[in-house]
């Protein structure tokens, strides 16, 4: 009798959903943080529920942070690819731009099914960095991280259209006529 109540004290923990605090070291820029520092996060994170259809942003619109999907989907969109850019879903994160900048948002996001999205925004992360400069430095060099990744990314899909472009425009070979013999 102690073995199968051990099994099914072993299975229930099994099925229990994740913690936030692992979704959250699942993310790269929280990824090295240790215990303590994800606590720190946690407290500073604002809890936001989306039913579908609700836009969280607005391309153009002043960034303010990155946000963080607990559960759910949203579909990132711009104006000139309406029909979505990208989905994105459980334990992804987007819009992190502004952490570092406050520019202007890129894109719009939808949520496309009922969503627990949890923001991250610069005058926190600021907060943060005032009374705790060591993890506010740790966050802000894996977002520059990531951020610079990003963009080698980017450069590399430039450069290679660039050159899909240019060998678009070479003309073609010119194309030798048969002769044909007359008899």
């Amino acid at each position: 009798m102690n073995a199968t109540i051990t099994t099914l004290m072993h299975f229930g923990k099994r099925d229990k959903k994740p913690r936030f605090r692992d979704t959250l070291r699942s993310i790269p820029i929280f990824a090295d943080l240790t215990r303590r520092e994800l606590a720190a996060i946690e407290r500073i994170l604002h809890k936001r529920e989306y039913e579908p259809g609700e836009r969280i942003f607005h391309q153009d619109d002043p960034g303010l942070g990155m946000y963080i999907i607990e559960s759910g989907r949203i579909g990132i969109e711009t104006d000139d690819a309406p029909d979505n850019v990208g989905d994105l879903g459980d334990g992804e994160f987007f819009g992190e731009l502004p952490l570092l900048d406050g520019g202007p948002r890129s894109a719009t996001a939808m949520a496309k099914t009922p969503c627990r999205i949890y923001g991250f925004f610069q005058p926190d992360l600021f907060s943060l960095i005032e009374r705790n400069p060591h993890l506010g430095v740790k966050i802000v060099l894996s977002l520059a991280s990531i951020i610079s990744s990003r963009l080698r990314a980017a450069n590399e899909r430039v450069e290679e259209m660039r050159r899909l472009l240019e060998a678009s425009k070479k003309p073609a070979p010119p194309v030798r006529k048969k002769r044909t013999s007359r008899r």
